[in-house]
């Protein structure tokens, strides 16, 4: 997506203001500037139970919950029983950017919100023979969503037309669809694979217009740009676990996942035209993007018992090997860069008593845990951390059940509010972005009665 990076790096670094203070709601799950290059903002994989201990989740292992980030947890389904989540997540999102005078000097701060609500995952997962299980999900994986306006900064073109300015828009979303089988090969040790099946529409726009007129004689029509991004592909993905205790009283796993990446190779629909009386075309072309999805690789460990429940999870991407030549020159000497990223998470469980027949808040699990890793691209070469703490409830549905009504809460944030100095001297600020994301999710555990023919009607 290279001519839109460029364009859009230029109102990331080079804006004056964020447009539109008040907050606003909207079904798009991304309200980010950062979304305006390459996929957009990715979403946080995983069940809402994972997301509540941080998106922990790897080396998770149950008979009676989803696995929706290792394909080798499938084998972990129970005979004669069945597996189904779904989950949907609110967020208010702040964006803030301190704004810089020509002269260099603080002038003030730019602020804007917006809410969104929508669906996270659909999930399920099935036994096919004893140790053998499928699963499938339908979760997002990447949110585009922003409305900028930055200033045209040329003295010469300030001198010979006026006061330029430009607006950058752009709004959708990719979905994953994931499909696998997990296989325990001997006791206490499955592999998984599954196929990964990407599609979705993002729509980039922006608009170029003379605010004020300073040679006073013609006239200027603004320049009007569409791009639209059809991405439809597919990936794989592998993954291990062990079980290094496993027996009534507790279990230890750890486990694995790669996966492989390669190219998105999105279809790329690009017109521009003059907003004139006959709205005159001046380009309409069709290609190819070179975006790539990255390498990953996920290693991670999960302590479950009565009470208890705890794990650790690390995560390698390699966004910046063969997206590198992604890598272009934008407005002002500033450059958007892919970059590897390292993202560590852990979370914790507690359920003071599963059996506790007298006592309902007893059999509730309360879940807390944190999430902190590298944003995937850099502006100029500076890199940006993003971070969040999570919380959830899980409330059991009956007794001796596993099916549960799940609730959380996510405050996290990502960017700056440090300056940069672009080519011309002038120092911009970056933004800062901090959100809350409120979630629920349905956990249901089909059991052996499900699969069981009565004998009388």
């Amino acid at each position: 997506m290279k001519n839109i990076e460029l364009l859009a790096a230029a109102a990331v670094l080079a804006v004056v203001s964020i447009s539109g203070a008040s907050a606003q709601t909207s079904s798009t799950n991304a309200f980010s500037p950062y979304s305006m290059f390459g996929v957009g903002e990715l979403s946080t994989q995983g069940s809402l139970p994972m997301r509540s201990l941080g998106g922990v989740g790897v080396a998770w292992r149950s008979a009676s919950m989803a696995s929706l980030l290792n394909p080798a947890g499938y084998s972990a389904t129970m005979q004669k029983s069945f597996i189904f989540n779904f989950g949907v997540e609110g967020a208010h999102i702040n964006n803030a950017q301190r704004k810089y005078g020509a002269d260099g000097a603080y002038a003030g701060l730019a602020k804007n919100a917006k809410n969104s609500i929508n669906f996270h995952e659909i999930s399920f997962q099935m036994p096919l023979t004893k140790g053998l299980g499928l699963g499938f999900s339908l979760t997002p994986y990447s949110s585009v969503g922003y409305n900028m306006t930055s200033t045209e900064q040329s003295e010469d073109i300030w001198g010979e037309i006026g006061r330029v300015q430009y607006n950058y828009t752009g709004e959708g979303d990719i979905t994953e669809v994931k499909l696998g089988v997990g296989w325990e090969i001997f006791k206490n040790f499955s592999l998984g694979v599954a196929g990964m099946y990407y599609w979705g529409d993002i729509d980039r726009a922006y608009t170029s217009f003379v605010k004020n007129d300073v040679v006073g004689v013609g006239s200027y029509s603004p320049t009007i740009g569409n791009d639209n991004y059809s991405v439809s592909n597919f990936k794989f993905q592998a993954g291990i676990q062990y079980s290094v205790i496993a027996n009534d009283k507790r279990l230890l796993t750890l486990g694995a996942t790669y996966d492989m990446g390669g190219s998105l190779r999105p279809k790329v629909t690009k017109n521009v035209y003059n907003n004139d009386l006959n709205s005159t075309t001046v380009i309409n072309e069709g290609s190819r993007s070179e975006i790539r999805l990255p390498e990953q690789w996920t290693g991670g460990i999960f302590y479950q018992d009565a009470r208890f429940a705890a794990g650790f999870d690390y995560v390698f991407q390699n966004w910046g090997g063969k997206n590198s030549k992604l890598e272009e020159p934008v407005f002002g000497g500033m450059k958007v860069s892919y970059v590897n990223t390292s993202t560590f998470k852990a979370g914790f469980e507690y359920t003071p008593n599963r059996f506790d027949v007298r006592h309902y808040y007893n059999r509730m699990s309360y879940r807390v845990g944190a999430r902190y890793g590298g944003y995937y691209q850099s502006f100029n070469g500076q890199k940006m951390d993003q971070y969040a703490v999570t919380f959830g409830i899980g409330f059991p549905v009956k007794f001796l059940g596993a099916s549960a009504v799940d609730f959380g809460i996510e405050y996290g944030g990502r960017g700056t509010s440090r300056s940069l100095t672009n080519s011309l001297g002038q120092r911009v600020g970056l933004i800062k972005q901090q959100y809350i994301k409120f979630a629920i999710g349905i956990s249901m555990f089909g059991e052996d009665y499900w699969f069981v023919r009565p004998k009388y009607d």
